[in-house]
This record gives C-alpha cells, structure tokens and sequence, in this order.
C-alpha cells in the first residue's frame, strides 16, 4: 500500500510518522522544502513524491481552503482511497459531491493536537488514546471507509467515532471552535498582561490554546459560521446571567447557575 500524505505540518507529519512506526511505506508531499528535509532526516517519511498519482491512500493535511481546492482540482488514480482531515467537513464533503469521481472520498478528523504548530510539533505518539472522527454519506465506500478506520488504530487512536458532516461540524462548534474562541478573548482583558504570579491551573487551563494559527481557524470558523454562531449566543446569553447575578450579588442565583453546571459537567464528562 502507497501512502502519501499531502501537508506536513503538526498534524500531517505526526499522520506520517505514525503510520511509517506502523511499518508502512510512508510518501511526503509539500510545498515547503524545509519540512521535507526534516521530515526525510528525522525518519517520518521515507521519500518526496511530486504528485499523487500512483498512491493507493491519500491523506490531504492542509488549509481548509486549500483541501477543498485539491479535492476539486487534484489529480489522483482511479480508485484511490483519499481522505482529508480538515476541521470541518461539510465544506469539504460538498466539493467531492459536485460532480463524479474515480477516487474514493473518506473525511476525517484527528481530534488531536497541540497550541503549537509546524512539523517540528509533530509526534509519532500524538494520536495514542486520542478520538478520531470518520464522516459518512450515502457514497462513501464501505471498503474505503473501512481502510482508513484500519490506518487510525494503526496509528493509535482509542475511540473512532462515525457520524454525518453535518453532525460532525455541529458538535466541532461546541468542542474546539467554541473553545478556541473563548481562550482567544480571555487573555484580552487589559488584566493579563499584569497577571504573572497571579495565575494556576485555572487561567493556563482557559488559556492554552489562544495563541494558534489565527488564519486556519479563521477560515474553519467562517466554514462552519451557521453552527459557531449558535453556540457563541448560547454561551454569551449563558454568560449574561452570570453576569446579572453577579451584578445584584445574588448568590442563590449565582449558586444554581452553577449548580446547573456543574450537574452537566458530571452528565456528559464522568458519566454520573
């Protein structure tokens, strides 16, 4: 099995270093020399290929933007397996369903990652016990499908979870696009800069993944606009009563909003 994976950036090389640990011939495709070469020279992959075309697994770790034009525009051999791990997917998804394809299409997302970026980030064990998203339509290829879900435990994944695009994005609003939102304006409060010796696990908890790739999650929260929105207004109307409870000094309010909370935290994240 030829497997070539386009983007070697923190996720993309970690994709490869992972897979090449796995005992696959793993190819790099980049624009980038620089991570090529350090790629090659740190064992992630075995050689630079120029294009796709004899692969047999595609793994597309690019730009959003930048996917969905390889999707539409790319070249590559009939009935090749090619799978992007793009933030969203229902973008991504839209553009393969435009017209007909000899290739077979599996949308992804490693639910892995770290507040740095680059392949100097990336890791043959970032995936060990991580959550890995696989996208469903009525085309995917049960075969195809089935390979990749194969190439994830491979690479260490714990839990594979398969769902639409469209329930995937929405679930992705609330889960790392609303997170990277709220760790972003959090450290804007002319506070912060004056906040050494004042912080714990609390403020490095809420804040770590501010500083990321602005562009990439620009375009991931402009993508995925419709389901974003709807969370940011629920937190904001959320955040509104704790803001007025705290303006009256209402602790009894402030007390069950937080209550309330609290019993959703141990609902859905220790299964009480």
């Amino acid at each position: 099995m030829k497997i070539v994976v386009y983007g070697l950036g923190i996720i993309g090389a970690s994709v490869a270093a992972s897979l090449k640990r796995a005992g696959y011939t793993v190819y790099g495709k980049n624009r980038s020399r620089e991570s090529i070469v350090y790629a090659l020279e740190h064992g992630m992959i075995d050689a630079e290929v120029r294009d796709c075309l004899d692969a047999d697994v595609v793994f597309l770790a690019l730009p959003p933007r930048v996917t969905m034009r390889e999707l539409d525009e790319g070249r590559f051999s009939d009935g090749c397996i090619v799978t992007d791990i793009c933030g969203v997917k229902v973008p991504p998804e839209r553009v393969v369903l435009s017209k007909p394809r000899a290739w077979k299409y599996v949308g992804v997302h490693p639910m892995a990652g770290k507040e740095t970026s680059g392949i100097r980030s990336a890791s043959a064990d970032l995936f060990r016990g991580a959550n890995f998203v696989l996208t469903r339509n009525a085309q995917t290829d049960a075969d195809a499908a089935e390979t990749v879900r194969a190439l994830a435990r491979e690479m260490g994944f714990s839990r594979i979870v398969e769902c639409s695009a469209e329930e995937h994005d929405k679930m992705i609003a609330l889960t790392s696009q609303l997170a990277h939102v709220t760790a972003n304006a959090y450290v804007t409060s002319p506070l912060a800069s004056d906040c050494k010796g004042f912080t714990g696990g609390s403020f490095q908890d809420m804040s770590r993944v501010a500083p990321v790739d602005e562009k990439m999650w620009a375009e991931l929260f402009c993508l995925n606009s419709e389901f974003l929105t709807a969370e940011l207004d629920r937190l904001t109307d959320r955040l509104a009563l704790f803001r007025d409870a705290v303006a009256r000094t209402d602790e009894e309010e402030i007390c069950a909003l937080m209550r309330e909370g609290k019993a959703r935290y141990q609902e859905f994240f220790q299964g009480k």
